[in-house]
């Protein structure tokens, strides 16, 4: 084989080893992705409370931290001003068990006392998602799920 062909050979292979290791390490560095999100909302009836129920499945390479859950009315300042990592920072956990290599199944549940339901904004509501990963990447999704208020 010719010399030429020998360094090109060579270079094409360090070329390759060098963007199989930037894949590997970018991997490694992605942020928590958030799917199959839904939300319940269940109206106090009588002497039944009512609930709200959120469900999200979280994956992340490093592992789930935290997951922070916020519902909010669709036509809240959040709809104009936008909502954000720093305003999610103070609200609940979801609490979330292993569901796979990577990836985490998490619930968020309150109950609605009829004072509460009578107070809340009729009309359409997003529920806002901040994740956070172990290796401490994050992934805010502030319309992971809707749901109405009637």
């Amino acid at each position: 084989m010719s010399r030429r062909i020998v360094l090109s050979v060579a270079a094409g292979v360090v070329v390759l080893a060098g963007t199989g290791a930037f894949a590997v390490a970018h991997a490694g560095d992605q942020s928590p992705s958030v799917a199959h999100s839904a939300a319940r909302y269940a109206a106090p009836d009588g002497d039944r409370g009512g609930s709200f129920t959120f469900t999200t499945d979280v994956t992340a390479s490093s592992g789930v931290k935290d997951v922070k859950v916020l519902a909010w009315p669709a036509n809240s300042s959040f709809a104009k001003q936008g909502l954000t990592a720093k305003d999610m920072a103070a609200v609940e956990s979801a609490v979330c068990k292993p569901s796979g290599e990577d990836t985490a199944r998490c619930t968020y549940t309150v109950t609605v006392s009829r004072g509460e339901a009578d107070a809340s904004p009729r009309g359409l509501w997003h529920v806002a998602v901040l994740a956070t990963a172990e290796d401490g990447g994050t992934t805010l999704d502030t319309k992971a799920a809707d749901f109405t208020v009637a």
